[in-house]
């Protein structure tokens, strides 16, 4: 196998720069594997994975296994994981569906890097048993219900968000399962029937399915990002709200009415705008980024403007540095797992509804 190269974008981030900022993740890392968003910090497992991934992209293989690790090790026997941990004990126990489901990403990401079989099967009844708590929260119509309660009892409504990442999760652990050999027509289905609501809400056909958060801009890009949508409808999505959430030489705003701009939904916009092939967009989206960097690699999560006060407080975050990394990695196409979150046909295709065939991917 080859040497790993560590991403680095010409003139914006240098691969020392890149290693910094996973060094920093890895510093913050506890000895159980646990990479919380800050030092007394909590962890989620979303944040969690997506931190992993980033350590894995820098060469720092060994932490991100800890970290995966970590995750079998606390993951309830029914396959959930509550949604905020610190580090002697659970902070908030709802036990929260797109959480649960994300390991299955980093999974695949960590195959798509290093072609360790033997990883991927430790982790496979892992996976196994988050999926099938998840998707025991999929409703008849098809969208996957945010949560339950530690005691079980579903929450009522689902969110737009986390349902978009949840298709792409899925389709992962689909991948997952297909790499082992192992057949999953049911998951491949609840895929289709979530991505066919996301479609069909994101078209207005159906308003209610999601809980309304359209002053969030990951409720914004996320369906684009996840590939859930064609790509006439992604750039048309984009393209009407860029101005609302989009700040010239800042960044992407968290929410649309606060003027506050975040690292981590600024990269993550990054990878959505390359996801549709606008590269000139996103290299510059990354620019902004930067303003953020502090010099020990860590990024602010967000800055005030125009008073340029970092917020929350002077808070840099683990997963901030994470969106960072994976962003620079889509842009440079440095590792062999640079378009998983851009070009959708690394995934299983989505399959038809009325055949139950797999579609050819919409980005062909």
């Amino acid at each position: 196998m080859s040497e790993l190269v560590i991403p680095a974008v010409p003139g914006v981030i240098t691969a020392e720069q890149v290693k910094a900022t996973a060094e920093a993740i890895a510093d913050w890392q506890l000895p159980t594997g646990m990479i919380p968003w800050f030092p007394g910090g909590h962890a989620d497992p979303w944040n969690h994975t997506e931190a992993a991934m980033a350590l894995d992209l820098a060469g720092m293989r060994a932490e991100a296994e800890h970290a995966y690790q970590w995750l079998v090790d606390i993951q309830h026997e029914a396959g959930s994981w509550h949604q905020y941990y610190l580090a002697d004990g659970i902070e908030q126990d709802k036990l929260d569906a797109n959480t649960i489901a994300y390991p299955a990403a980093g999974v695949w990401h960590h195959w798509l890097l290093h072609r360790d079989r033997g990883f991927v099967e430790h982790m496979w009844p892992t996976i196994e048993r988050a999926i099938d708590f998840v998707l025991d929260l999929q409703t008849p119509r098809g969208e996957i219900l945010w949560a339950r309660h530690a005691d079980g009892t579903p929450w009522s409504f689902a969110l737009l968000t986390g349902s978009s990442s949840m298709v792409h999760s899925l389709r992962c652990a689909v991948a997952v399962a297909d790499l082992l050999g192992h057949e999953r027509p049911d998951w491949e289905l609840s895929v289709a029937r979530l991505a066919e609501v996301i479609r069909r809400h994101c078209h207005g056909e159906i308003p209610d399915a999601f809980a309304p958060k359209a002053r969030w801009a990951m409720d914004w890009y996320y369906p684009v990002l996840a590939g859930v949508l064609h790509p006439d409808h992604a750039e048309e999505r984009l393209a009407a709200r860029r101005h609302t959430f989009v700040v010239p030489d800042r960044g992407v705003r968290c929410v649309s009415d606060r003027p506050w701009v975040t690292a981590a939904e600024t990269c993550e916009f990054v990878m959505a705008e390359l996801s549709l092939g606008n590269a000139d967009r996103a290299l510059e989206l990354f620019t902004w980024a930067q303003a953020l960097r502090d010099d020990d690699g860590h990024y602010f999560t967000g800055i005030v403007f125009p008073d340029e006060v970092h917020f929350p407080g002077d808070e840099r975050s683990t997963y901030t540095d994470a969106a960072v990394v994976l962003a620079a990695d889509a842009l440079s196409r440095t590792s062999t797992a640079w378009d998983l979150f851009v070009d959708h046909d690394r995934l299983p295709a989505i399959v038809d509804l009325d055949t139950h065939e797999r579609l050819p991917d919409p980005t062909d």
